[in-house]
């Protein structure tokens, strides 16, 4: 790399770090150094190497990477790499923990990164920088978005019939309007911000409570159908500026009083737009100002749905055919089998098929930083009420708006009137089987990537009776991959409930009629899977797969 004096600088090297790679299956730490140096091409690189070992056990090329913090002596290194299928599409698909001896070690690693990547940006746009020229600056939001991301995002946003989609959700709508004017001592005579405004609906309700003035804030093309509608209401509108902008770019001529926002995505946390409202409560809320809302909560539990699993390792039978056109297309059947059992489903189901008491994560808006929303871990531990095959962990949020006459909740759970949230469901390639009474364990980690989503990884874990069962029972465990940003949208209305001692009927049911949905391409032959295959399905999938089961 070469500094703004066009001289030429050596290797960097960082002896002692702590490294985790997160993106494992069982992921640890173990004692390594990190490298920073060119490579013979002139690329900038970042290379970690374990004790006594040459040869770098992580090389990455700098202009993949991006770095966060996670705390005073911890980083978060994540990798961009594009995919095989279109060398335009970006995900993360590695992420590494980097930790330190002290908080100067931890400045000076990423000083070093923010130079070294400083340089391979100066080589891509024609040399190295003359001494005293700038560079235009990078808001936060574009330095951990993709822009192709951003921008579909923006333009999805911005477009009318979305919106009408979220305001004819008449649950969350009505929510936020009630939590406002319930609550119109928190609003009357105060500065609200709404955050990512959209139509300016918020603005207008909290208008209508009385607020001294209102600044919505909207990054899209959206900003200009609320202008108009604000305009369209004088009375209301007089009191409301709308301001064309993302949050970490734009400026405010005074602080709030309260935010209010609609930041939620599927599971809480998709679209990364909570982090956004996060940094809104830094930049421009007054010290105990409230946000509406105030807190999220995910909650997950265990679910028995066999209707489900069968539907989706029915699609990928689809690749189990011998003679397409004279084709064989079964060498593809285990990498379809993957694919669609690392999406997650969105969906309404019924509650009845939970298996356990859910478990709760908590999100605290009020008080939690930006970098907690770039990786979350939770522990999950659950007990069975019956004895069934788990097929998989489901997940619905809710969100307080904590205001100082009453109290409202926003919920998406199954059994609560259906919003355009639904639910979500991670489904196991591999069900795992329990009895009633049974101890369910595992870990639920989302790790955020700059397609403003998260990779999921689920284990799930249950002991086993039987031959051989020393010790406490043989541990089954099961683990997989999800990409939250690309789930598969079921949307149909839950199935009826069956109970357990009608599963044996419903399966032989289920061999004698067609699953939906049917993979069909309009000439060929149609493939409905039976349940005798879906332990050869499972079989297959351990041998071409992302997920693993043990």
């Amino acid at each position: 790399m070469e500094d703004r004096l066009g001289q030429k600088q050596g290797p960097q090297v960082f002896p002692s770090i702590t490294l985790s790679h997160l993106s494992s299956s069982a992921p640890s730490s173990s004692a390594a150094s990190a490298f920073f140096s060119d490579d013979r091409s002139g690329c900038s690189r970042l290379r970690f190497h374990q004790p006594c070992s040459p040869v770098p056990v992580f090389d990455l090329d700098l202009q993949k990477i991006q770095i966060f913090k996670l705390g005073l002596l911890e980083l978060l290194c994540v990798t961009n790499e594009t995919g095989d299928d279109d060398p335009e599409e970006k995900y993360f698909s590695r992420v590494f923990k980097i930790g330190f001896n002290t908080k100067d070690e931890t400045k000076a690693f990423h000083l070093a990164f923010e130079q070294w990547k400083l340089g391979v940006v100066v080589a891509k746009t024609g040399g190295p920088l003359e001494n005293g020229s700038l560079t235009t600056p990078k808001s936060k939001f574009d330095n951990k978005i993709d822009a192709t991301s951003a921008k579909m995002y923006f333009h999805y946003y911005g477009q009318l019939l979305h919106q009408q989609n979220m305001l004819q959700d008449y649950v969350r709508t009505g929510t936020y309007y009630a939590a406002v004017i319930e609550n119109r001592i928190d609003f009357s005579g105060r500065i609200v911000l709404d955050v990512g405004a959209g139509s300016g609906i918020l603005s207008l309700f909290a208008a209508q409570a009385g607020a001294k003035h209102v600044y919505a804030v909207e990054a899209s093309e959206m900003a200009e159908y609320a202008r108009r509608l604000i305009a369209g209401n004088p009375s209301l509108g007089q009191r409301i500026t709308v301001i064309k902008g993302k949050i970490e770019e734009v400026d405010l001529p005074e602080k709030a009083d309260i935010l209010i926002s609609e930041p939620m995505g599927t599971l809480l946390v998709n679209e990364r737009m909570l982090e956004t409202y996060v940094i809104a409560r830094d930049r421009f809320l007054i010290p105990d100002g409230k946000m509406f809302p105030s807190l999220g909560r995910i909650h997950m539990a265990p679910f028995s749905d066999e209707y489900l699993y069968v539907e989706i390792a029915n699609k990928a039978l689809f690749w189990q055919q011998h003679n397409y056109y004279g084709v064989d297309l079964t060498s593809l059947y285990g990498s379809a089998f993957q694919g669609y059992f690392s999406q997650p489903v969105v969906d309404a189901f019924d509650p009845r098929l939970l298996i356990s008491q859910p478990i709760v994560h908590t999100l605290d808006f009020t008080c939690m930083k930006e970098e907690d929303l770039y990786e979350i871990d939770i522990p999950l531990n659950f007990v069975s009420s019956v004895g069934t095959r788990v097929h998989g962990l489901a997940c619905w949020f809710d969100v307080l708006f904590n205001g100082s006459s009453v109290q409202r909740w926003l919920t998406t759970a199954p059994g609560a009137p259906t919003t355009h949230w639904y639910q979500l469901r991670c489904v196991l390639a591999q069900p795992i089987y329990v009895m009633a009474g049974q101890e369910i364990t595992g870990r639920f980690h989302l790790v955020s990537h700059n397609a403003q989503s998260y990779t999921i990884y689920l284990t799930l874990s249950a002991k086993t009776w039987g031959a051989g069962a020393d010790q406490g029972g043989i541990l089954q465990t099961f683990s997989c991959k999800l990409d939250l940003k690309e789930p598969y949208y079921r949307l149909s209305q839950p199935l009826p409930y069956v109970l357990q001692q009608d599963q044996q009927s419903n399966t032989e049911l289920m061999q004698s009629q067609e699953l939906s949905p049917q993979i069909q391409d309009g000439t060929g032959p149609s493939l409905a899977i039976i349940p005798s295959q879906i332990s050869e399905a499972s079989e297959q999938q351990h041998k071409h797969g992302s997920c693993s089961g043990s």
